[in-house]
């Protein structure tokens, strides 16, 4: 037995028939016919751009595949990209550089960072120590001279040429730092420790200032500094000896 609902398509109704088979069939305004059936809905007729359609019965329009180019806006809901590296966005499976400053906060109960394992970027240098001798922290964690000290020396702790310490640290922060210096058969060291061309006063490990170099070896100079306030720093200083 066929059924007939009737509506007035002029405001917006629709007529739905059926055949009594199962199918029914849809005419509202903007669709010249829809069909209902087991096998899903099918369009006789474009559905009109003002109805929300493409104004085609071609499937084309909305392969994303093979028919999306180019970028879609930010504003639109994409990357304004067309790749997730060309937005900066991170892939996990790949290698990533991060040049800004990444904060994980982690929470009162949980770490922020687990890490297996992790690189430090070293630079070794065949320079001698001597004069003044500015560590950009921003460069590296560990600078490592190869040619033998030729006099006592001033490590000058900044950002990097273009920026100070005190621009790149914020207060409650600190950085370690590892500074490896060869030594011949005559032997200098680290007299003076400058921050942004100021001189400070380290704390020494074992509590005394260490006045002289070792010979014939590697001495390894590592400074934790740590920002207390705007230009003010505590440093924790220790040279060991390895040979």
């Amino acid at each position: 037995m066929a059924t007939t609902i009737n509506a007035d398509t002029s405001t917006g109704g629709a007529i739905v028939t059926g055949d009594g088979s199962g199918v029914l069939a849809l005419q509202a305004a903007g669709v010249t016919k829809v069909t209902i059936n087991s096998s899903g809905v099918t369009l006789a007729n474009p559905l009109a751009v003002t109805s929300g359609g493409t104004g085609t019965t071609s499937t084309t329009f909305v392969n994303l595949a093979s028919n999306v180019t180019g970028t879609l806006p930010i504003g639109n809901g994409g990357t304004g990209a067309t790749t997730l590296a060309g937005a900066n966005i991170p892939v996990v499976n790949v290698a990533n550089t991060f040049t800004a400053l990444q904060t994980f906060t982690g929470s009162t109960s949980v770490l922020a960072t687990a890490l297996t394992n992790a690189g430090e970027v070293a630079t070794v240098s065949a320079t001698a120590a001597t004069g003044t001798i500015n560590y950009d922290v921003t460069t590296q964690s560990v600078l490592y001279y190869t040619t033998s000290a030729s006099a006592n020396w001033t490590v000058n702790f900044r950002g990097s040429s273009g920026f100070s310490l005190n621009s790149v640290m914020a207060v409650g922060q600190s950085v370690t730092v590892a500074f490896l210096v060869t030594q011949g058969a005559t032997a200098y060291y680290n007299n003076v420790v400058q921050i942004d061309g100021s001189a400070v006063t380290p704390k020494y490990q074992g509590g005394t200032a260490w006045a002289a170099g070792n010979a014939s070896g590697i001495d390894s100079y590592v400074y934790t500094i740590i920002k207390t306030a705007s230009a003010t720093y505590t440093v924790l200083a220790s040279q060991t000896q390895f040979k």
